[in-house]
Protein backbone atom coordinates (compact mmCIF):
# COMPACT_ATOMS: atom_id res chain seq x y z
CA UNK A 1 0.00 0.00 0.00
CA UNK A 2 1.13 3.29 -0.80
CA UNK A 3 0.07 5.94 1.82
CA UNK A 4 0.43 9.86 1.65
CA UNK A 5 1.69 11.68 4.74
CA UNK A 6 0.68 15.47 5.03
CA UNK A 7 -0.41 18.20 7.85
CA UNK A 8 -4.14 18.25 7.63
CA UNK A 9 -5.25 21.36 9.78
CA UNK A 10 -8.15 21.65 8.46
CA UNK A 11 -9.31 17.40 8.87
CA UNK A 12 -13.26 17.04 9.15
CA UNK A 13 -14.69 15.43 12.21
CA UNK A 14 -16.65 12.79 10.00
CA UNK A 15 -13.60 11.74 8.96
CA UNK A 16 -11.42 11.79 12.18
CA UNK A 17 -14.11 9.55 13.82
CA UNK A 18 -14.48 7.26 11.49
CA UNK A 19 -10.36 6.28 11.42
CA UNK A 20 -11.00 6.24 15.45
CA UNK A 21 -13.83 3.79 14.64
CA UNK A 22 -11.43 1.54 12.30
CA UNK A 23 -8.74 1.69 15.18
CA UNK A 24 -8.96 0.56 18.75
CA UNK A 25 -9.10 4.55 19.96
CA UNK A 26 -13.13 5.57 19.66
CA UNK A 27 -13.79 3.47 22.70
CA UNK A 28 -11.87 5.49 24.51
CA UNK A 29 -12.74 8.99 22.45
CA UNK A 30 -16.11 10.75 22.82
CA UNK A 31 -17.17 9.98 19.11
CA UNK A 32 -20.83 10.57 19.75
CA UNK A 33 -20.45 13.88 21.38
CA UNK A 34 -19.85 15.94 17.79
CA UNK A 35 -18.98 19.58 18.96
CA UNK A 36 -16.50 18.10 21.32
CA UNK A 37 -14.45 16.28 19.06
CA UNK A 38 -14.81 19.60 16.27
CA UNK A 39 -13.40 20.98 19.48
CA UNK A 40 -10.78 18.68 19.89
CA UNK A 41 -9.28 19.50 16.37
CA UNK A 42 -10.36 22.87 15.86
CA UNK A 43 -7.96 23.71 18.85
CA UNK A 44 -4.96 21.27 18.50
CA UNK A 45 -1.52 22.23 17.30
CA UNK A 46 -0.63 19.40 14.62
CA UNK A 47 -3.25 17.32 13.15
CA UNK A 48 -1.49 15.06 10.61
CA UNK A 49 -2.89 12.12 8.28
CA UNK A 50 -2.32 9.11 7.15
CA UNK A 51 -4.11 8.04 3.64
CA UNK A 52 -4.07 5.24 0.85
CA UNK A 53 -3.33 5.68 -2.43
CA UNK A 54 -7.06 6.10 -2.59
CA UNK A 55 -7.46 9.28 -0.50
CA UNK A 56 -8.89 7.13 2.71
CA UNK A 57 -7.87 7.80 5.76
CA UNK A 58 -6.37 5.22 7.65
CA UNK A 59 -4.25 7.11 9.82
CA UNK A 60 -4.30 10.37 11.97
CA UNK A 61 -2.06 11.74 14.78
CA UNK A 62 -3.13 15.17 16.92
CA UNK A 63 -0.75 17.14 19.44
CA UNK A 64 -0.36 19.75 21.15
CA UNK A 65 2.76 21.63 20.99
CA UNK A 66 4.37 24.83 22.34
CA UNK A 67 6.66 24.29 19.26
CA UNK A 68 10.04 24.65 21.70
CA UNK A 69 9.86 22.49 24.71
CA UNK A 70 6.97 19.95 24.95
CA UNK A 71 4.59 18.07 22.73
CA UNK A 72 1.69 16.41 23.47
CA UNK A 73 0.63 13.44 20.90
CA UNK A 74 -3.12 13.37 22.15
CA UNK A 75 -3.96 10.66 19.18
CA UNK A 76 -2.23 7.75 17.38
CA UNK A 77 -4.41 6.33 15.56
CA UNK A 78 -4.21 3.52 12.61
CA UNK A 79 -7.20 1.59 10.82
CA UNK A 80 -6.90 -1.76 12.33
CA UNK A 81 -6.01 -3.45 8.79
CA UNK A 82 -3.44 -1.22 8.14
CA UNK A 83 -1.28 -1.61 11.46
CA UNK A 84 1.89 -3.36 11.50
CA UNK A 85 2.60 -1.29 8.14
CA UNK A 86 5.14 1.01 9.78
CA UNK A 87 2.16 4.08 9.45
CA UNK A 88 2.12 4.65 13.50
CA UNK A 89 5.69 5.02 13.49
CA UNK A 90 5.72 6.95 10.97
CA UNK A 91 3.08 9.18 11.63
CA UNK A 92 4.78 9.93 15.37
CA UNK A 93 8.03 10.55 13.39
CA UNK A 94 6.33 13.26 11.23
CA UNK A 95 4.57 14.74 14.41
CA UNK A 96 7.83 14.96 16.03
CA UNK A 97 9.08 16.64 12.98
CA UNK A 98 6.80 19.01 12.44
CA UNK A 99 6.74 20.12 16.37
CA UNK A 100 10.93 20.34 16.25
CA UNK A 101 13.40 17.82 17.37
CA UNK A 102 14.10 19.75 19.82
CA UNK A 103 10.82 19.35 21.88
CA UNK A 104 9.76 16.49 23.79
CA UNK A 105 7.51 14.41 22.43
CA UNK A 106 5.13 12.67 24.94
CA UNK A 107 1.62 10.57 25.13
CA UNK A 108 0.00 8.31 27.70
CA UNK A 109 -0.62 4.70 26.09
CA UNK A 110 -3.87 2.94 25.04
CA UNK A 111 -3.91 -0.14 27.29
CA UNK A 112 -3.56 -2.15 23.79
CA UNK A 113 -1.08 -0.47 22.53
CA UNK A 114 1.26 -0.20 26.08
CA UNK A 115 3.98 -2.76 24.57
CA UNK A 116 3.93 -0.55 20.85
CA UNK A 117 5.56 2.34 21.86
CA UNK A 118 8.42 0.81 23.52
CA UNK A 119 9.19 -2.10 20.04
CA UNK A 120 9.49 1.88 18.27
CA UNK A 121 11.97 2.97 20.45
CA UNK A 122 10.51 5.40 23.03
CA UNK A 123 11.08 5.47 26.23
CA UNK A 124 8.62 4.44 29.17
CA UNK A 125 8.78 7.23 31.93
CA UNK A 126 6.58 6.50 35.12
CA UNK A 127 6.47 9.84 36.00
CA UNK A 128 3.56 10.63 34.61
CA UNK A 129 0.43 12.30 36.92
CA UNK A 130 -3.55 12.37 35.51
CA UNK A 131 -6.08 15.00 37.22
CA UNK A 132 -9.53 13.14 35.11
CA UNK A 133 -11.78 14.44 33.57
CA UNK A 134 -15.01 15.64 34.90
Amino acid sequence: MNVVYAVEPALSAGEFVDVLRRSTLAERRPVADAARIAGMLQNADLVLTARDERGVLVGVSRAITDFHYCTYLSDLAVDVACQRRGIGKELIARTHAAAGLQTSLILLAAPAARDYYGHIGMQKNDACWVVPRR
